[in-house]
C-alpha cells in the first residue's frame, strides 16, 4: 500500500491508530522514570555502587544508540506494525525479568526493554511522517505528552507502590508490565492496517547519505545533549533533594513534577514549531529558561525548589517533542524519516548515555552537586549551538 493510499484510511482507522500511537507513547518511560525514586531501596538491597546504580539508567541508553540506527532493517523485514508489536512483546518481557530477585536479571530485563523501546523511540517519528504528514506538530505534541504523562505517573508512584502497597522495590518496578500488556493488545489490529511499503533503498548506502548530511548531525546533537540533561534529572534529581535533607517520598514527587510540567512542553512547543519553518527563536528562549532552571537547582537557598524543577522539567519536555518534530520536518518522506530517526537517536542517546554514570562520578569526585551540576549548563550552551543549525529551515 503506497503511502498516498495510507492517508486515505477511513476516519475510524485513523482514531485507532492515534489510540495505539498514544499506548506506545506512554509506555516508553516508565520503565526508566520508575527506577530514580527508587534508587536508594536498591542500593540498600543490593549493595550496588553509584556507578552501578548508574548503568541502570546508562544501559537502556547503550541500547537506545546501538539499536536505533538498525531500525530500517527491522521495518524493511517486518514493516513498522510488526517491528513494533515485537518492540511491545520485549517491553513487557523485560520489565518482568527485571523484577526477578536476582541481580544479573536486573541488568539483563534493562537490556531487553532498552531494545524495545529504542525500536519505539524511532519509529513514532517515522509513522506520523508517513500517516500524519499534514498535522505533524499536533500529532507529535499528542504522542509526546504521552511519553511525559507515563515518565511523570511512573516517577511519582514508584515509591507510594514500594512502601505504601507493600510491593517493596521489585514489585514497585514490574507494575508498568500491565501497562505495556494493554498497548500490546490495543496494536494488535495495526499489524493487518499497517502494510510494509516496499523500498529500493539500501540501508548502508542510505546511513552513509545521512552521515554526510550536515543538517542530520545537527538534529542528531540536538537530540543527544537533550537526552543527556533529560536522563541525568532523570536519575539522579531524587538523590541530591535527598543529600539536601529532603525525605524520599518528597524526592520522588519533585521528580514527578518536573515529568508533568514536561507534559505542558510535550504538548505546547511541537504544536507551536509545527506552525512555522524557522524553530531557532524557540530553540533560543527553551535553552535560555533551561539555563536558569539548573542554576536555580545549582543554589539551594535561592527561591524554590519546585520552581526550578518546574521549568527544567517544562524545558525538557519542549525540546523532546521539538527534537521528534524536526525529525519529521527536515526529512523527505517517511522512509528518509526512520532513516534520520535511527541516525539521530543513535547518536543522540550515545551521548546521552555518558550523562547519568558522568553526573554521578563527578559527585563521587567532588563530594558535591556544584561540579555535576556545571556539567549540565555546559551541555545547554552545546545544545543552544547546534540546536540553531537543527532549527534552521531545511530538509537533510
Amino acid at each position: 500500500m503506497s503511502s498516498n493510499q495510507e492517508k486515505k484510511t477511513s476516519q475510524p482507522g485513523q482514531l485507532l491508530l492515534i489510540l495505539g500511537i498514544m499506548f506506545i507513547a506512554i509506555n516508553l518511560r516508565p520503565a526508566l522514570a520508575s527506577v530514580g525514586p527508587l534508587i536508594e531501596d536498591i542500593r540498600l538491597a543490593t549493595g550496588l555502587s553509584n556507578v552501578m546504580l548508574g548503568l541502570l539508567t546508562t544501559l537502556p541508553l547503550l541500547c537506545f544508540g546501538m539499536v536505533s540506527v538498525l531500525a530500517p532493517l527491522f521495518t524493511q523485514r517486518f514493516g513498522i506494525g510488526g517491528t513494533l508489536f515485537g518492540a511491545l512483546i520485549l517491553l513487557t518481557s523485560g520489565i518482568v525479568v527485571r523484577s526477578l530477585d536476582w541481580i544479573p536479571a536486573l541488568y539483563l530485563g534493562t537490556l531487553m526493554f532498552g531494545i524495545a523501546i529504542a525500536l519505539g523511540n524511532v519509529l513514532l517519528p517515522s509513522l506520523t511522517k508517513r500517516n500524519f504528514s499534514a498535522n505533524s506538530g499536533f500529532i507529535t505534541s499528542l504522542y509526546s505528552a504521552a511519553m511525559a504523562v507515563g515518565a511523570s505517573l511512573a516517577a511519582g508512584l514508584s515509591v507510594p507502590l514500594a512502601q505504601q502497597m507493600h510491593l517493596g522495590w521489585r514489585g514497585s518496578l514490574s507494575v508498568w508490565a500491565l501497562l505495556s500488556l494493554v498497548a500490546f493488545i490495543i496494536w494488535i489490529p495495526q499489524l493487518f492496517r499497517l502494510k510494509k511499503i516496499a523500498t529500493k533503498r539500501r540501508f548502508l548506502a542510505a546511513m552513509k547519505h545521512m552521515g554526510q548530511s550536515v543538517k542530520a548531525w545537527q538534529v542528531a546533537l540536538f537530540m543527544g545533549l537533550q537526552s543527556l540533561t533529560f536522563y541525568v534529572i532523570l536519575a539522579w534529581l531524587p538523590a541530591i533533594l535527598l543529600s539536601r535533607g529532603y525525605e524520599a517520598e518528597f524526592s520522588g514527587w519533585m521528580l514527578s513534577l518536573s515529568q508533568a510540567t514536561g507534559i505542558f512542553g510535550s504538548l505546547l512547543v511541537p504544536y507551536i514549531a509545527g506552525k512555522t519553518n524557522d524553530q531557532r527563536l524557540i530553540i533560543l528562549v527553551l535553552i535560555s529558561i533551561e539555563i536558569i532552571g539548573v542554576v536555580g537547582l545549582l543554589l539551594p537557598d535561592f527561591g524554590s525548589v519546585a520552581l526550578w524543577v518546574s521549568l527544567i522539567g517544562f524545558v525538557l519536555g519542549g525540546t523532546f517533542g521539538l527534537c521528534l518534530l524536526l525529525i519529521v520536518l527536515r526529512s523527505t518522506d517517511s522512509e528518509c524519516a526512520t532513516e534520520l530517526s535511527g541516525m539521530a537517536q543513535s547518536i543522540g542517546y550515545t551521548v546521552a548515555a555518558i550523562g547519568p554514570v558522568l553526573f554521578g562520578s563527578l559527585f563521587d569526585l567532588s563530594g558535591g552537586w556544584t561540579l555535576p551540576l556545571m556539567l549540565l549548563i555546559l551541555a545547554a550552551a552545546l545544545k543552544l549551538l547546534v540546536g540553531l543549525g537543527a532549527g534552521k529551515p531545511g530538509k537533510v
